[in-house]
This record gives structure tokens, C-alpha cells and sequence, in this order.
């Protein structure tokens, strides 16, 4: 009998193993319940993302149109919108909350951890009498417990503190009772000594989440840069198609004058021919401005997100106009000072240069060896009652232990390598920051020069508009005494019609410009009153 119980015994040991050996395929699925909220009593957490601190007087969000209105949308009602609702945007706005989790991670490694075990043992075997050189049968049963708290210090301290119970029954022997309370401490010498080098990971994670902050602030510069953009040329197709509406309104009745005159004998025939081909034109580029127009509204939508479900079907209207005071830019180096201060991209990269700096703390110490020293105290008292044991601790039994331990690897090649590694870490990232700067300075520079490109060209096509406009009425003029074709007129017409749009999208992209400007200085958040709130 005794044979076959350890044959069971030994298979069901079998069984549990191979069922550990078996492919993930094959084991059994997880359980849904285990994914759903109070599952092991308790709700699941709720986590609150990043916030954007907005203007004090910040413009209110549009009210809900009516059905079949269009969204009456001005440029800061966009923005806010963007703000709130863009679904890329509230994805990354939980990014800073999650590298933040990091920081209380490695500084759990410093929290205090109380442990206890419990073992019970059960013996029945033979042993040989030293003295008569028989077999006798020994059976005793011990009984151990031992609870206690260790906590390991950013000095690279460790300390354990327990409280032990051992009682130990057997027939050869009487009843052993044996209580123990005891502290040792452990403490590094040379490799990991010292808040410096414990710290550091704990250091990195909160510079990995002031990172992470920057890393929102520029995707959200960059967000609310596209949305402006979007928005002027928004605008600028809604400006283009009042333009053609409005040419093609005089290409139009150009043709039914020319039409008229000819059925009165006063023009040949062949003259409506130009009139026509040009009221065409205009219809095609009508189309086209239509077509556009659409285009934009989509990807203004889809950015602003004003309305979860069917969005992309609201009609719109924009209601800020792109004119505004034109300032010739001169102060350049205050631009370029701010830019290095604020552009979030570079301030990222400097995180990163310190958290390489503290690697290479951290890989420098690791080049030591392990040197650690430890001192155990602890008081015993042995009874053969239970709470006599705990009592005879004020005893003068006691037992104490101090030495040195001493561990290192003998050419440590992979210290020196992860060593060399941060410090080639360190001085790339240091570089790419210089890099940084360079292309920082460039995109600033280039961003002034379009400005101004864009600011200046808006008062050149101002006064060519007015010269067109004077050409085409001479032309008409001309026309009207028969010393001009419609031919002449209709080129005179489409020259003004390329100058009007010309007009408007200079303005546009003085627009369009001064946001890159923003963009590029890292200052866009700040000069439309956003920032951001951990």
C-alpha cells in the first residue's frame, strides 16, 4: 500500500509538470470576468488624463446647431474644440499619466515589505544507534513560523527585523520550544552605495515624465497648428468660391451683352465665341473652388470633432475673417532666445541628456566591486512552552554575527560595456541637442522671412488688384467704341480674377505664416492662453 501511494504520488507530480510544459495554445482561455470592473471586490480605477488650463476668458463652444444650420465656427472656437474633443489628442493626454506611474514604481522598491512564512514538517524513518549499532525508529514532527519587516534604504542599506517560532516534537527527544527576535542589516561599501546610485532610476522616471509632458505640449503646438491652418484655408476656399460666383456673374452677363449686340448687327458673330469659352472657364473653376471647399470642411472636421457620431456631415461656417494689423517682424534675437527656451522638442531632448548623465552614474558604479558588510543580532530562548520561549528572550542567551562580503567579476566585461554604451548615450544625445538648436535657429530665421515675404506681398498684390481693376475698365471702354475684341476683354477679366485670388491668398498665408512662426519659436500654446495641467 505504502508503494502505490508513492506511485500516485509521483504521477500526479508528472502530470503537473507536463501540463506546464504544454503551448499557450493549449491552455484553457482566460476567463472574462477576470477583466471586468470589481472583480476581485474592488472598482477599477479611474484615471484622469492631462488637462489644458485655457484662457480666463476664453471664448464659449459653439452652441449646437439647429438641424440642416451650419456650425457657425470661429478660429478660437476651433481651437478649444480641437482641445476637447480630438481623439488622437485624448489618447496621448493619458501618456504623461502612465510615465508618471513609473515614478511610483521605482520608488516602491524603498517601501517597507512585512513577510511571514509557515512550515510544518513530518518525519518517520530509521536511524543506527552509535553506541549498540542498531536499527530504531525515529518519528517526530517540527513546526515553524518566523514573521518580520525588511526594507532596503536609498543608502544602500538593507534592514530586516523578525520575530520567530520553532517547536520541535519527537520521541527520542523531550519538547523543544525555541523563540527568536533578531535584526540584521546589510550595508554596500563600494557598488551600489549611496543615494546617487539607488536613486537614479527613480530619478529617471521623473524626468521621463517631465518629458512626457513636453512630448504632449509639442503634439498638442503641432495639433492646434494644423487646426488653424486648416481653418484659414477653410476660409481661403470659402473666399475663392464668392470670387468665381462673382466672375462668373460678370462672365455671364458679358456674354448676354455681346449676344445682344450681335443680334442688333453691332458685332459680328465670331465675337461670342470668346465670351463663352471664358463663362466656361469660369464655371469649371466654380466646380473645382466647390470641390475644394468640401475638402476642407472634411479635415476641419475631423480635427475639431464636434459631435461623436456623424460629424462629418455638419455643415459649417466660418465666421473669423483672415485680415488683420500687419507689423513688420525686428526682433529676431528675442525670437531666437525664446525659441530655445521654449521649444518643447528641445526641452525634451535635454531630459534626455540628464537621464543619459544619470546612466552613466549608475553604469560608472557598477565598474566596483561588491563589497558589502553585516552585522546580525539576535536574542533565543529555548523552553518547552510556548509562551515561556517568547519570555525567556530577556534571557542571556544572544547570538551576533558581523563580517564582509566581497563578490567581483573577473574582467567584468559586461559592466565595462554597458559603461562605455551610456557614455556614447550621453555624448549623442548631447550632440543631437546641438543639431537640435542649429535647425531650431534655421526654421525660426525661415519662418521670419516668410512672414514678412507673405506680409509684404499682401500690399504688392493690393495695388496690382487696383491696376487690373483700371485695365479691364479701360479695356471695356475700348470694347464699347470698337477698338477692343472680347477676346481682349475676357483675358483683361481673367487676369483681374487670378489677381483677386492671388489678393486673398496672400493673406491667407500671412496667416498661415505667422502659425508656423508660433510653431517653430515653441510659443504657439502660450500666445493663445493654453497650457498644460498635470
Amino acid at each position: 500500500m505504502k508503494t502505490d501511494g508513492m506511485f500516485h504520488l509521483f504521477r500526479l507530480a508528472a502530470v503537473v509538470l507536463c501540463a506546464g510544459c504544454l503551448p499557450v495554445a493549449g491552455w484553457p482561455p482566460i476567463p472574462e470576468s477576470l477583466d471586468r470592473p470589481g472583480h476581485s471586490g474592488e472598482s477599477s480605477p479611474q484615471v484622469t488624463p492631462v488637462i489644458f488650463r485655457l484662457p480666463e476668458k476664453s471664448v464659449p463652444a459653439p452652441a449646437p446647431p439647429a438641424a440642416d444650420e451650419p456650425l457657425q465656427l470661429s478660429i478660437e472656437q476651433a481651437i478649444l474644440l480641437v482641445l476637447k474633443n480630438n481623439r488622437d489628442l485624448q489618447a496621448r493626454q493619458l501618456t504623461p499619466v502612465i510615465a508618471g506611474t513609473f515614478e511610483q514604481i521605482e520608488r516602491g522598491k524603498f517601501d517597507p515589505e512585512l513577510f511571514g512564512e509557515a512550515e510544518y514538517f513530518k518525519e518517520k524513518a530509521s536511524e543506527t544507534s552509535r553506541s549498540s549499532g542498531g536499527l530504531y525508529q525515529v518519528a517526530g514532527t517540527d513546526t515553524y513560523a518566523v514573521t518580520g519587516l525588511r526594507q532596503f534604504l536609498p543608502t544602500g542599506t538593507a534592514v530586516e527585523a523578525g520575530l520567530s517560532h520553532e517547536r520541535n516534537i519527537s520521541n527520542r527527544e523531550p519538547e523543544l520550544q525555541t523563540a527568536r527576535a533578531g535584526l540584521t542589516l546589510t550595508q554596500s561599501l563600494l557598488r551600489g552605495l549611496g543615494p546617487s546610485v539607488n536613486l537614479v532610476a527613480v530619478r529617471q522616471a521623473e524626468l521621463e515624465t517631465l518629458a512626457s509632458l513636453d512630448e504632449l505640449r509639442g503634439f498638442t503646438e503641432t495639433l492646434v497648428a494644423e487646426t488653424e491652418t486648416a481653418y484659414w484655408n477653410y476660409v481661403l476656399a470659402g473666399e475663392k468660391i464668392a470670387i468665381f460666383e462673382e466672375s462668373l456673374r460678370v462672365a455671364r452677363k458679358q456674354r448676354e451683352e455681346i449676344e445682344l449686340r450681335i443680334q442688333v448687327g453691332v458685332l459680328p458673330e465670331i465675337e461670342v465665341a470668346a465670351a463663352r469659352a471664358e463663362e466656361a472657364l469660369r464655371v469649371q473653376a466654380l466646380i473645382d473652388a466647390r470641390s475644394q471647399l468640401e475638402d476642407r470642411r472634411l479635415r476641419l472636421l475631423r480635427l475639431i470633432s464636434p459631435s461623436v457620431n456623424g460629424h462629418l456631415d455638419q455643415p459649417m461656417e466660418a465666421v473669423s475673417g483672415p485680415r488683420l494689423e500687419l507689423n513688420p517682424i525686428e526682433d529676431l534675437k528675442d525670437r531666437l532666445q525664446l525659441a530655445e527656451k521654449s521649444r518643447p522638442d528641445l526641452n525634451e531632448a535635454r531630459l534626455r541628456l540628464q537621464q543619459n548623465r544619470l546612466e552613466t552614474i549608475y553604469t560608472r558604479n557598477g565598474l566596483l566591486p561588491r563589497l558589502d558588510f553585516f552585522i546580525a543580532l539576535g536574542k533565543t530562548g529555548y523552553v518547552d512552552t510556548f509562551s515561556a520561549a517568547f519570555r525567556e528572550l530577556d534571557g542571556n542567551t544572544y547570538n551576533f554575527t558581523v563580517g564582509l562580503r566581497l563578490s567581483h567579476i573577473l574582467g567584468n566585461r559586461a559592466a565595462h560595456a554597458k559603461d562605455v554604451a551610456a557614455h556614447a548615450s550621453r555624448q549623442q544625445a548631447a550632440a543631437a541637442i546641438d543639431n537640435l538648436k542649429q535647425l531650431i535657429r534655421l526654421e525660426v530665421r525661415l519662418g521670419i522671412n516668410e512672414v514678412e515675404r507673405a506680409r509684404q506681398q499682401i500690399g504688392a498684390t493690393r495695388e496690382t488688384r487696383i491696376f487690373q481693376e483700371q485695365t479691364l475698365a479701360a479695356e471695356k471702354e475700348r470694347f464699347d467704341v470698337g477698338t477692343s475684341t472680347a477676346l481682349e476683354v475676357a483675358q483683361a477679366q481673367r487676369d483681374l480674377l487670378q489677381i483677386q485670388i492671388a489678393e486673398v491668398e496672400t493673406i491667407v498665408n500671412y496667416r498661415i505664416a505667422l502659425v508656423k512662426l508660433y510653431l517653430a519659436e515653441g510659443s504657439l500654446l502660450d500666445r493663445r492662453g493654453v497650457s498644460i495641467q498635470r
